[in-house]
C-alpha cells in the first residue's frame, strides 16, 4: 500500500487523466483517494500545490518506467520515445494526464512554468542520449542534439494524443516515431 501522499497523487493523476484539470476539485481527489480533504490540505497546502506535485509525480513515474527499459535497449534514442507509447494503464494515464495539464497550462502561467521545466528535462534526457550515440560514431553526426530532441519529443507528444484518442493505432505511432528518429538522426 502506498503512503498517503502517494495515494493522493495517484488519485489526482487518475482524475486528471479522466476528466481534466479545470474541474478538478480537492473533494473529488479526497473521495478517489479515500482520505479526508484535511489530509490533502495538510500534505499539499492548496489545489495549486496538489497540481504542482501531481505534475512532478507524473514526470517521476515516467522516468521510472523509462529508465528500467533503457538499460536493455539497442537504441536508447528510439526506446525513450517509444516507452511513452505503451498500452499499459499507468503509461496511458500518464500520457492522458500530461495532455490535460498541457492544455490547462495555456491559461495558467504557474502550471505553464512547471510544465516547461518538465518538458526541458525530457528534452535534455533525449539530447544526452543523442550525444552519446554521436560520440560513439553511430548515427546523428552533425545533428544538433537539443533541437533534434525538441522535434522528436514534440512528435511523441502529438502521436500520444492521436493514439489515446483512437485516431492512430499504437503500431502506427511506433512506426512513425522510429521513422522520424532514423530520418532525423540516421541509423544507430
Amino acid at each position: 500500500m502506498p503512503d498517503r501522499p502517494t495515494q493522493i497523487l495517484e488519485a489526482a493523476a487518475r482524475l486528471i487523466a479522466r476528466r481534466g484539470v479545470r474541474g478538478l476539485r480537492v473533494e473529488e481527489v479526497s473521495a478517489e483517494a479515500a482520505v479526508s480533504t484535511a489530509l490533502i490540505y495538510y500534505h499539499f497546502k492548496d489545489r495549486a500545490g496538489l497540481l504542482r506535485r501531481t505534475l512532478e509525480f507524473i514526470s517521476q513515474r515516467a522516468v521510472r518506467y523509462t529508465d528500467a527499459a533503457l538499460e536493455t535497449s539497442d537504441d536508447p534514442r528510439v526506446q525513450l520515445l517509444l516507452l511513452e507509447l505503451q498500452d499499459v494503464p499507468q503509461v496511458k494515464e500518464n500520457s492522458a494526464a500530461w495532455g490535460e495539464l498541457r492544455a490547462t497550462a495555456v491559461f495558467d502561467p504557474d502550471l505553464r512554468e512547471l510544465l516547461a521545466a518538465a518538458t526541458r528535462d525530457w528534452v535534455e534526457d533525449l539530447a544526452g542520449l543523442i550525444r552519446q550515440v554521436q560520440e560513439a560514431g553511430a548515427g546523428g553526426v552533425g545533428a544538433d542534439p537539443y533541437a533534434a530532441a525538441e522535434r522528436l519529443t514534440a512528435l511523441a507528444e502529438g502521436l500520444s494524443e492521436r493514439w489515446l484518442s483512437g485516431t492512430t493505432s499504437l503500431q502506427r505511432a511506433h512506426e512513425l516515431l522510429r521513422g522520424a528518429v532514423e530520418t532525423e538522426l540516421g541509423p544507430a
